[in-house]
């Protein structure tokens, strides 16, 4: 499987629409191609549907048999490139990293990382009760073990 051919390919179909980008290629066995792209504002199946044309029109199936899957990224799977982040601001996001596991309110990407804002029941500095607050951590990029978009129903 030329590899490289499949790339430049892939990367033609992509530079058709801006707004979309690619989060996963992989080459696995059996020359199956499987790519992951998404969109600004999601991915219609009609975009999946050119892209694979565009790869698979352009090689040939008699010099090398292969089977291709383009797709749109699962909602269970983690955020892996910066444009999801973006695409995700306002919602609620799960994200661990070395120092433990935080839920918050995607605010604010950067290209250095993420903001996350919550509010947490705190005891009150002064006297008995608690009072609520709203905290926020900045998580750079390289921290970043794992984010999901926590769905809520």
């Amino acid at each position: 499987m030329n590899q490289d051919k499949v790339k430049v390919l892939l990367q033609e179909a992509l530079d058709e629409n801006p707004s979309l980008f690619l989060i996963d290629l992989k080459f696995l066995a059996n020359n199956k191609i499987k790519v992951i792209v998404d969109g600004d504002s999601g991915i219609p199946l009609s975009e999946c549907v050119r892209i694979s044309r565009n790869i698979e029109h352009n090689l040939d199936r008699e010099e090398e048999d292969f089977s291709l899957e383009v797709t749109s990224p699962d909602i269970s799977e983690p955020l892996k490139v910066q444009r999801q982040y973006n695409k995700n601001i306002s919602r609620t996001l799960k994200v661990k990293t070395e120092e433990g596991e935080f839920q918050g309110i995607l605010t604010e990407v950067t290209e250095e990382g993420i903001l996350l804002t919550w509010k947490a029941r705190e005891p009150k500095p002064v006297g008995k009760g608690k009072h609520t607050v709203e905290k926020q951590v900045n998580i750079p990029y390289s921290d970043i073990k794992e984010a999901k978009v926590k769905i809520i129903f």
